[in-house]
């Protein structure tokens, strides 16, 4: 399946564990789970205009959650969709202002 640069990109993730990375010029964005590295790479350089030096990526499982209903039922058990995170270093001398984006 061949996917467009703008497919590639679903979001970037903002939490402390990346803001952390922002100061190591490392950006984290939730990817579409049938993108490759190199895609990847490619859509982040054309979205943002930069050079990425490394991508790493990792698939995300669903989590189960449960929830009991009142009155003695069945409880309810449902999963939360999987998805793919990849992790973008970039060049010295390179950022992504992420927040001017959102």
């Amino acid at each position: 399946m061949e996917l467009t640069y703008q497919e590639i990109i679903r979001r970037p993730l903002i939490t402390e564990k990346n803001t952390r990375l922002m100061q190591m010029n490392q950006y984290m964005f939730e990817v579409h789970p049938e993108a490759n590295k190199v895609q990847i790479k490619e859509a982040i350089e054309r979205t943002f205009n930069v050079k990425v030096k490394k991508v790493n990526t990792m698939n995300v499982r669903g989590k189960v959650r449960r929830r009991v209903r009142k009155r003695g039922g069945a409880p309810i058990v449902g999963r939360e969709r999987s998805w793919k995170k990849a992790i973008v270093t970039l060049e010295p001398g390179y950022t992504i202002d992420l927040f001017s984006q959102l």
